[in-house]
């Protein structure tokens, strides 16, 4: 029988560059409302700025493939890695952007009849918080949490229904978005993410989906003396159910490194 694969994917959508640096402001009637406008005008400025800084590295990405039965107990594991980067491209006056992944050990598939999760693009889950995706959110102040001594403040957000999304469930050459909801720990000076922990409710049970768990951490990553210091990720957790099945996949990415890519571009003359 043929082996089968569950995909869940952070679709890397098109990025509109002629999209604002921040969502525009809508008037604050108290304290909270201003603090949370003025928390997501830094959160998204940032954002924006990071998304090109996060073009410009590539690292190393550790995956391990885990498929739970009874009492969440392993049943079968893989272990891959892979060289690990975002691609960032402008083409017609669109931002868009494109996983990389080139395979440095992949798991053998000798397995017959048994599924496994595909899980990618979580490593972008900060989408949520890029101007361009925003506006499909509701945010709401959580309080703050101190976190590896860092204050941090929480803010719960919601997708709205109808609003385009960051992340879909691809399925049976289908794809389908989720109505993601969770907390994001965001430094308040800086509007670097810090810790991001998603989840969608019960939009996808038609389709066979139960639930989906994801948590991505997030750490200053610096290169020599180059300010300012951004927050990459460094460890995603992504966990599905289905009425039948049961996966958890863990992503390292580590050892990040700097890199250019420049094009050269010749005309020969007759």
């Amino acid at each position: 029988m043929m082996h089968r694969t569950v995909m869940i994917a952070i679709l890397l959508a098109a990025l509109l560059a002629e999209a604002p640096l921040f969502a525009e402001e809508k008037p604050a009637t108290t304290p909270d409302a201003q603090r949370l406008n003025d928390l997501l005008a830094r959160t998204g400025t940032r954002t924006s700025a990071f998304l090109d800084e996060f073009s410009d590295v590539k690292c190393t990405e550790k995956v391990r493939q885990e498929k739970l039965g009874k009492d969440d107990k392993v049943e079968l594991k893989e272990d891959s890695t892979y060289d690990y980067l975002v691609i960032l491209t402008n083409a017609g006056g669109d931002l868009s952007l494109s996983e990389s992944r080139l395979p440095l050990h992949e798991a053998k598939r000798d397995r017959k009849n048994t599924s496994m999760l595909l899980s990618n693009g979580f490593a972008t889950l900060f989408l949520v918080f890029h101007p361009y995706y925003s506006e499909s959110f509701k945010f709401t102040l959580a309080g703050d949490e101190e976190i590896n001594g860092h204050t941090l403040e929480k803010v719960e957000f919601h997708h709205v229904l109808g609003m385009k999304s960051p992340a879909a469930l691809a399925l049976r050459g289908r794809e389908y978005p989720l109505e993601l909801f969770g907390t994001a720990w965001i430094d308040p000076q800086t509007g670097s993410l810090a810790k991001i922990e998603a989840g969608i409710g019960d939009s996808l049970a038609d389709v066979g989906l139960k639930s989906l768990r994801s948590e991505i951490d997030f750490a200053p990553v610096p290169f020599g003396n180059v300010q300012p210091v951004y927050w990459f990720p460094t460890e995603a957790r992504v966990e599905v159910q289905t009425p039948r099945q049961h996966w958890r996949n863990l992503h390292q990415f580590v050892d990040y490194k700097k890199f250019s890519v420049s094009t050269e571009e010749k005309v020969t003359q007759k």
